[in-house]
């Protein structure tokens, strides 16, 4: 970086976290991660633009893990910015999270039911049944009651940014299923004041394939059905940058950030709050996330290690504008 950058303020600054995996158990380690990484960003976030969560809030879609987030967000929410939210599978799944998972889809109501009362989910109300359309209304009404957040997708102008948040719309176990209405509500989107020169911020849950780390088309974590759609709109928006979860692959592997090179979008992977995977295709214990600084010629996008307190070396990376388009 040059000398005079060195006392250079940004013009403003955000965090990205994703993956957080809430569970119903206080103590346990997804919960723990979450505690320790709200307390982390404490103590850089001050006037910070907000904290965006890129999807997997929870890990079953259980309102009782809903109040377990609350509880989380509430112990440290007078020391932080503001928090938004992107919509992941594990929050409107029609999935039984379960090992091995039951996917739901082509079950009938009744065989759904129960299956939701074996999760010891409440159910009576259905009179003991549930299609899979009311389990993803309902769902997505518990995402969108704890969150503040309304549908699956939603955009912010927050200090002169343009924050845009996607998400799937059919509760699909694993990938994201986008309606035209959405594709063309993100083109509409993208060009309100757009210049080459001014980054538009950009979240969805599911990473596009062959772009960031875990989304190679041999690693299996892509999962947008209509990616070739999307990528056809983003092209036109150069200056984008589009933050992703989903693989939880750690911020020290290759391909954290994909260069769109003028001809799509900046795209990073934000790891995972809850726990980490690797290039060796290996759970690791950890928790991460991104810290973004945005000046008037480039953002600087820095990597977190929320357990240690530390940045991590190595993921540290700049986009430069004006992008030539």
């Amino acid at each position: 970086m040059r000398n005079e950058h060195i006392f250079e303020q940004p013009l403003a600054t955000f965090q990205v976290i994703t993956d957080t995996h809430v569970r119903d158990e206080a103590d346990h380690i997804h919960n723990r991660h979450l505690e320790q990484a709200l307390a982390d960003i404490a103590t850089f976030s001050q006037g910070s633009s907000g904290i965006m969560h890129v999807g997997d809030v929870t890990d079953r879609g259980l309102p009782s893990e809903y109040r377990e987030l609350q509880r989380i967000w509430k112990q440290q929410a007078e020391s932080l910015p503001d928090i938004r939210y992107t919509v992941g599978n594990h929050d409107i799944g029609a999935v039984v999270w379960q090992d091995p998972p039951i996917v739901l889809l082509e079950m009938k109501a009744y065989e759904v039911a129960e299956l939701l009362e074996q999760e010891g989910q409440d159910i009576s109300e259905e009179a003991a049944s549930i299609t899979v359309a009311g389990l993803w209304q309902r769902r997505l009404s518990d995402f969108e009651g704890t969150t503040g957040m309304r549908g699956s997708y939603h955009d912010h102008w927050i200090d002169g940014y343009h924050y845009i948040f996607l998400g799937t719309e059919q509760p699909h176990p694993k990938d994201c299923d986008m309606s035209t209405e959405q594709l063309e509500w993100l083109d509409a989107k993208l060009s309100e004041r757009a210049t080459l020169d001014h980054p538009i911020f950009l979240f969805l849950h599911q990473p596009l394939m062959d772009t960031v780390a875990g989304s190679l088309k041999e690693q299996g974590w892509y999962g947008v059905n209509q990616d070739a759609e999307l990528k056809a709109v983003l092209a036109k928006y150069p200056q984008a940058i589009l933050f992703s979860g989903h693989t939880h692959w750690q911020l020290e592997a290759l391909h954290t950030m994909y260069d769109g090179a003028g001809h799509m979008p900046t795209m990073f992977n934000a790891s995972s709050v809850g726990y980490l995977w690797t290039d060796q295709d290996e759970h690791l214990e950890g928790s991460e996330g991104l810290h973004v600084e945005i000046y008037k010629d480039r953002v600087v996008v820095r990597g977190r290690n929320f357990v240690t307190g530390e940045w991590i070396e190595g993921a540290a990376f700049t986009v430069s504008y004006p992008v030539e388009g």
